[in-house]
């Protein structure tokens, strides 16, 4: 399968000065919000997770090099198609691949991932992906249908790249913006939350013990005599031995110090997890708030994988593949969550009307092949055109004669 060749780039007057402002979003120095300098979204612990989660599940889906034909479509198993699944890169996997281009069009492109196909004699040998900060997306002109990718400085025409776009720009619609910018708020509250909760943990004013003293006592009346009225009566010789007060000076009693959960901080962080996960498009579970719930995964990987895996799947059979008849498609359905019971009733149900044979079965069940290749149907499942020659309509043998 012979891909399209990769032109030259286009000559322009002068490459315009590379701008990687638009590869990231940084919060800018806040107080106590941030650090001297700048935080990039991307270190934040809870949205580079949820990002991850997608990225992670995404380059687990295995590509397919499909071929249309009268019968169906059906798979196809050639050196482009081992290139696409298995060596898309010289020191990366396929897996290692679709993550990374996936996390720059999420988090680190602010939306834009770039990969530059490598070929030799018309044939494809590698897909290249460029980290974010080389890449800088520069429109031409005064046109906002037409733009350059300009590559460590240097102009190139987006006809002979992949370029992923994530959330399109809404004035230049072959761009992308990521989910930063709806990220950056609820990014500040999350860093002032750790702060807060690392200040209180490491505070050392919250007692635990109060001691009512008469306030008549001479003692009590200095800083000195309040420690001395300590020494004496509260701390003991050695550790384990009980404390002995004179009960008509003296009353104890043990309190609850203020917790994080009397400062809401709990709450505050949960709201602000389970808002990251609705704003990037995942199941809250994934960031470590609430339960599992089997349908909420399915129709994440059925809404948010499938749809990315669709923008993927569709920039790489623009970009790699010339014929009509070939396409390149991502195998969402391997990411949905099956029990294995309900998948073997599933399966078994298909067999009984022909749809699945013995050896497919024994496939989805992880077993070896054991020769069963022929497809078998009850006898009652027969061509609609044959209805009328069932033995119980004839009063024979089914024959009809």
């Amino acid at each position: 399968m012979k891909v399209k060749p990769q032109a030259r780039p286009m000559a322009r007057d002068k490459p315009q000065e590379r701008q990687n402002a638009g590869s990231y979003l940084a919060l800018l120095d806040d107080g106590d919000l941030c650090v001297p300098g700048y935080t990039r979204l991307s270190d934040n612990p809870e949205i580079q997770t949820a990002c991850l989660r997608i990225a992670e599940l995404i380059g687990s889906m295995t590509i397919y090099l499909m071929r249309s034909t009268p019968d169906g479509d059906e798979r196809v198993k050639n050196e482009l198609s081992r290139v696409l699944d298995i060596t898309p890169e010289r020191h990366m996997n396929r897996s290692q691949w679709l993550i990374a281009n996936v996390m720059n069009m999420l988090l680190y492109g602010h939306g834009n991932a770039i990969c530059v196909p490598h070929t030799y004699q018309g044939f494809l040998q590698s897909m290249e992906p460029i980290t974010a900060e080389r890449v800088s997306l520069v429109p031409d002109g005064i046109s906002m249908r037409d733009y350059w990718v300009q590559i460590d400085g240097v102009p190139r025409s987006p006809d002979n790249l992949m370029h992923f776009v994530y959330n399109p720009d809404p004035h230049y619609l072959w761009k992308g913006q990521g989910v930063t910018v709806t990220l950056k708020d609820i990014a500040k509250n999350l860093k002032q939350a750790q702060k807060t909760e690392n200040a209180f943990m490491a505070s050392e004013w919250k007692p635990s013990i109060i001691v009512k003293v008469d306030a008549l006592t001479d003692e009590f009346s200095s800083p000195e005599g309040r420690q001395k009225l300590l020494d004496s009566y509260v701390k003991p010789s050695s550790p384990g031995q009980p404390w002995l007060i004179p009960a008509e000076q003296f009353e104890v009693e043990q309190i609850r110090p203020l917790s994080l959960a009397d400062i809401a901080i709990k709450d505050t962080v949960e709201m602000d997890k389970k808002t990251v996960a609705a704003v990037v498009g995942v199941p809250a579970f994934l960031l470590g708030v609430g339960d599992f719930k089997r349908d909420e995964y399915n129709n994440f990987v059925q809404t948010k994988i499938r749809a990315i895996a669709q923008t993927i799947q569709q920039e790489m059979t623009r970009c790699l593949i010339t014929s009509p008849d070939f396409y390149i498609q991502l195998n969402y359905y391997s990411l949905l969550d099956y029990d294995l019971a309900g998948l073997s009733r599933l399966l078994l149900d298909g067999a009984d009307r022909g749809f699945v044979n013995g050896d497919e079965w024994r496939d989805r069940m992880h077993m070896a092949p054991a020769g069963l290749k022929e497809y078998k149907v009850l006898e009652n499942y027969i061509p609609y055109d044959q209805s009328g020659n069932q033995a119980k309509l004839t009063g024979g043998d089914g024959s009809g004669s």
